[in-house]
Order: C-alpha cells, then sequence, then structure tokens
C-alpha cells in the first residue's frame, strides 16, 4: 500500500483590521489567499497573528513547512528601511511588521520556502536591507500601479491583466514558463526600490517597477512577485507555476521534517 504524502503546514500572514460593524481589531485575511493555496497547493494552511515579538520566531519556523506572505492594505513602515516618515494618516501594521521582517530571515536561514504576494514582495526585500518606493505614482518616470481609483469597480476589474512584466534572461521565471515576459495585474502603491542583499530580480514591468525576485540560492524556494498572484492562478502560468514550485519546496520541507532531519 502506497503511503501518501505528507500535507505540508503552511502559514498565511495575516493582517491587523479594524472590524467593520464592532470597532474593535481582528486579525484576518481575504479568503482567496486560502482557497488559491488550497486549490494549488494540497497542504493545511494556519494563519499566523500579526503579533510580533509574542511569537517565537524561531520555533514557528521550526515546526512549519512554508509561509505564504499575503497583500493587506498596510504598508511595512519606512523606519525599518530609513525611508522617510509616512503621513499621519497612513494606515500601518506594526504587529506583522514585527513578525514577518525577521521571520523571512529566519526561513532562509533555515531553508524553508517563502513565497511572498503584493506586500510579500516587499517584505522580502526590506527584510533583506532592501528599501521601497512610497508612492509609485507620485514618481516622474513610472505610471500609476494602483487598483482602478473609483468604488464601483467589480473584482474581475480591479484584478484584471494590466501591463507586461519582462523576465530575466535566463532566470526562474523565464525558465517555469518557457516564456521571455507576461501579462500580470497591478494592485500596489508602493514597490521595491533599493535591492536588498541576495535578491535577483525576476520580472520588471515597462517602466522599471520590480516585479518579481528571488534569493539567489538554488537550493531554496524565496520568491516574492508584486502582481496577485493567488488571484485564479490556475489561468496564469506563471502564478500557477509558482504555485506549483512552492507546493514541491514545501512537501520536501516537510519530509525532512517528520524524518528528524530538521532541527526543532
Amino acid at each position: 500500500m502506497t503511503t501518501p504524502a505528507l500535507r505540508p503546514l503552511i502559514g498565511v500572514s495575516a493582517n491587523a483590521m479594524e472590524a467593520t460593524q464592532r470597532r474593535h481589531l481582528v486579525h484576518a485575511t481575504g479568503e482567496r489567499n486560502i482557497h488559491s493555496l488550497l486549490r494549488m497547493v494540497d497542504c493545511i494552511p494556519v494563519l499566523l497573528p500579526p503579533m510580533g515579538a509574542a511569537i517565537d520566531v524561531a520555533e514557528l519556523v521550526s515546526r512549519m513547512d512554508g509561509f505564504v506572505l499575503t497583500g493587506g492594505r498596510a504598508n511595512v513602515e519606512p523606519h525599518h528601511y530609513d525611508g522617510s516618515a509616512f503621513p499621519a494618516d497612513e494606515f500601518i501594521d506594526p504587529g506583522r511588521d514585527a513578525l514577518v521582517l525577521p521571520l523571512v530571515r529566519a526561513c532562509i536561514a533555515a531553508r524553508v520556502p517563502v513565497f511572498g504576494i503584493c506586500r510579500g514582495i516587499q517584505e522580502i526585500n526590506v527584510a533583506l536591507g532592501g528599501s521601497l518606493h512610497y508612492r509609485i505614482h507620485l514618481l516622474s518616470d513610472k505610471n500609476d500601479h494602483r487598483r482602478p481609483q473609483r468604488d464601483d469597480v467589480s473584482q474581475e476589474e480591479v484584478f484584471r491583466l494590466n501591463h507586461q512584466v519582462k523576465f530575466t534572461v535566463g532566470g526562474l521565471f523565464q525558465s517555469l514558463t518557457g516564456q521571455d515576459e507576461m501579462m500580470v495585474n497591478s494592485l500596489h502603491g508602493q514597490g521595491v526600490d533599493r535591492l536588498g542583499k541576495g535578491l535577483v530580480v525576476e520580472a520588471v514591468s515597462p517602466d522599471g517597477v520590480i516585479e518579481g525576485l528571488r534569493y539567489n540560492d538554488d537550493k531554496q524556494f524565496v520568491v516574492g512577485v508584486q502582481w496577485h498572484a493567488e488571484w485564479q492562478p490556475e489561468k496564469h502560468a506563471l502564478s500557477s507555476a509558482l504555485y506549483n514550485a512552492f507546493g514541491d519546496a514545501a512537501r520536501a520541507r516537510a519530509a525532512r521534517r517528520v524524518a528528524g532531519l530538521v532541527a526543532a
């Protein structure tokens, strides 16, 4: 009798947000982040509360097989990369910053797979010493990468394919798809500026915004994309391939962990 493959435990970053009805904070993420993960990776997802130092990162990493860093309303605070202070009305999530930034570094040290999406690519970059553009649409040589600025917009329009990204020749994205470029959606205000240590660019938009990156070590999967790969990944060749590659890496990690080859 064949033993079924072990389903990996995948940590999914949550955001602190105010509950509309009761006016108190909740920890949550968009359900599409979980649904797409369940469809694309046969795993057990575990939602991670943005509680900063209240969670022991080393212990968390030792017990998990991979992490998906989701998007979110809040931006990474600029004091993490010596940027200019945010305006007073900027929405922030210091608990998530305090958890995820050291988490990224711990995952790289322990070779635990990480897939960063939208805010997630920015967290990977900042965690490794990189910086961010605060508002890309205010830069003279950049386009507006934000979602449609209307209230009456459908989900399909919000997540529609918006612009091309060009893949690095000989890079992972080109290898996974056999293509040189691809259309992606676009819903972000911030973006990668100075690249973090050990990271390499995998995809760039026509106006020069970094849309994909990875940690430069072929023995581990640490990848970030600026678009929302969780939106209908089955219909997008690269998003689908990245979920598959992440799932393969997470299952390999799970097998090592169960075999006692991972330090507890």
